[in-house]
């Protein structure tokens, strides 16, 4: 959720912090601020309600300056967005905090603090954080040991990043259920919840672990762990760089990541595949004989993640030969389980952060599961860290709120993983062979996807009056179906709902009228002709069909219905194909409506908090 960033150098820091909370925007709009120590060693606090870009408005009128400072862009848990919630929090114009996370004792340790004679300003969790740290000082504390006392006290999540006008010579950060690392710089070091953050000045990274709490100076990083001894954690050259997190050519992030499919997808491929063959050493050492005791999947996700999931359900089940059951990460969280021998606990996340997600594998791991695995587009990340098993995708940063090119490069992910799932469960050569010319085809036929956008932009301009729709499909192409009206009710904020479209009897027709656009997804497969006769109940009734389908599949338009035809593709991918379409409508739906694309209202790209 939150995004921090924080920088002790030789020079003045506080551009180093506007271009990081610029790059962390995605994480949290609802305000901004910034604590520095100055030149007269005041902490000068600067802070807004909405995005970085009022902030950089106010300091304009409020400059400050420093060597040694902590910013943060908020997405509202506790309290309203508002100048007085947003972050850094300061206790008596000494200590400064920014945290992402939830503190779930901090109503406890705010009556016990408000009793001591703290006066609270704001309605958040994390200002009791600050109050504590000072107490601690004033106990006579340095900084770093009033951090570690803090952290005892606190029950949750949180990142901490410390700073004091009393030790103007370090920084304090603390981790523990929220990521933050550590960038290495030349006589300057910095911190951030995500590396993107902070590539313009750095490409060395430190990933603290779980419990860390590290001493920044402008030319030493100290890291301690859970049980007060100092520890070494290695430094990471990120592959990243500054330029894959720029908008470029593009109006939005979104428009951008949609259009980089092909080449992610090429990217996700690259060195997995060869001679019509998937080449296992790609699952990392000992995944074989890990893979050759797997007889089920279970596979635990949220949001779109969850719908990937969803897909690969049915591959694992028609091509694969094992069963694959999904759920939604939060749910797994808090309820009774029964661990079947044999299972592989996989999970699926873009940012490797997600506190349900990251949660359930930890959870996972307790419960019995033999092995994890996880597919993620983030390497530094927790979720990679701790599982047994990795398969990363090559999606490079994707900055727009609704994801696009993480979810399908999640599902070629899938459907390598379904073939050395399937190999060991009956899939034949010529099936491995065939799915595998699929994958490699897929870059180009998204190329041929992306053509549609002319169509589709002229197409949603029948949304631009409309509150609701319905989204249809059957068989794999119902989670493709959920994942199209997601990502139109994200971004467009129309109320979008997806069901198997053999239910529509069961309840959704009662809903179909001439002002609800039906969205349908209709490949050429097995399910057609069904498919056909539901969309038949709807014609029926008046309701306007929009139909995303196979150029052969026989959809006739009239009055009633719109086709707009997508190339043949085979079965296997064709859920990574049709998603395409789906993707492009919202965006150009949310075009009209006039919304905030990219960073859409209450929502964040990281859902790092519960």
């Amino acid at each position: 959720m939150c995004g921090i960033v924080g920088a002790i150098a030789n020079r003045d820091v506080l551009p180093i912090l506007l271009e990081g909370l610029r790059r962390l925007e995605y994480r949290g709009y609802d305000s901004a601020g910034i604590a520095l120590v100055d030149a007269g060693e005041c902490i000068a606090r600067v802070r807004s309600i909405g995005k970085v870009k009022s902030l950089e408005e106010k300091l304009q009128e409020m400059p400050v300056s420093g060597q040694l400072g902590i910013a943060h862009t908020r997405w509202a848990t506790h309290g309203v967005p508002s100048d007085k919630n947003a972050h850094p929090h300061v206790c008596k114009k000494s200590v400064a905090v920014v945290h992402n996370g939830i503190i779930e004792n901090h109503q406890i340790l705010r009556e016990e603090q408000i009793k001591q004679g703290h006066h609270f300003t704001s309605q958040t969790d994390t200002e009791v954080i600050v109050h504590a740290v000072h107490d601690f000082i004033e106990q006579g504390k340095d900084l770093f040991d009033a951090v570690r006392a803090t952290t005892e006290l606190l029950d949750g999540a949180y990142a901490l990043g410390v700073i004091s006008n009393t030790e103007k010579n370090r920084m304090i950060v603390a981790r523990r259920g929220s990521p933050l690392v550590i960038g290495v710089g030349e006589g300057e070091n910095y911190i951030a919840s995500d590396v993107a953050a902070l590539l313009p000045v750095t490409q060395t990274f430190i990933i603290l672990e779980e419990g860390d709490i590290a001493e920044i100076t402008k030319d030493s990083i100290k890291i301690f762990d859970t049980e007060g001894h100092h520890v070494e954690r290695e430094a990471h050259l990120s592959k990243l760089n500054a330029e894959l997190s720029e908008r470029g050519k593009y109006r939005h992030y979104m428009l951008k990541e949609i259009y980089e499919q092909p080449e992610a997808i090429h990217a996700t491929l690259e060195g997995r595949i060869s001679g019509g063959r998937l080449l296992e050493e790609c699952f990392g050492t000992g995944a074989s004989d890990i893979l050759d005791n797997i007889d089920s999947i279970k596979i635990v996700a949220c949001g779109t993640s969850y719908h990937a999931g969803l897909i690969a359900k049915y591959g694992f089940g028609d091509l694969s030969n094992v069963p694959c059951s999904v759920e939604v990460a939060s749910e797994f969280r808090y309820r009774k389980h029964v661990v079947s021998e044999n299972t592989l606990f996989l999970t699926l996340s873009q940012s490797g952060e997600t506190a349900d997600t990251l949660a359930a594998l930890r959870i996972a791991k307790r419960l019995g599961y033999k092995h994890t695995f996880a597919i993620c587009n983030v390497p530094e990340s927790s979720l990679v860290r701790e599982s047994d098993l990795v398969l990363m995708t090559q999606a490079g940063p994707e900055i727009g709120v609704a994801s696009t090119k993480a979810f399908t490069t999640q599902l070629v992910a899938l459907l390598l993983l379904i073939i050395a799932v399937g190999r060991r469960h009956g899939m034949s050569e010529e099936t491995e062979k065939a799915i595998v010319e699929q994958l490699d085809s897929l870059p180009e036929r998204i190329e041929q996807v992306l053509l549609l956008d002319e169509p589709i932009a002229e197409l949603a301009k029948q949304f631009a009056d409309k509150h609701h729709a319905l989204f249809l499909g059957r068989g794999p192409q119902y989670p493709v179906a959920k994942e199209g009206a997601l990502k139109l009710k994200e971004i467009s904020y129309i109320h979008a709902e997806a069901y198997p479209a053999g239910e529509l009897k069961h309840g959704p027709l009662a809903l179909v009228d001439a002002k609800m656009p039906v969205v349908a997804v209709a490949p050429n497969d097995q399910l057609l002709e069904k498919l056909k006769a539901n969309l038949e109940e709807v014609s029926a009734r008046g309701g306007h069909l929009i139909v995303f389908s196979h150029i052969d599949a026989g959809f006739i338009e009239d009055e009633h219905c719109q086709v707009i035809h997508v190339a043949p593709t085979e079965q296997a991918i064709s859920p990574i194909i049709y998603s395409v379409p789906l993707q492009l409508l919202a965006y150009h739906v949310a075009i009209i409506k006039g919304t905030d694309i990219d960073q859409p209202r209450n929502l964040a790209k990281s859902v790092t908090v519960e």
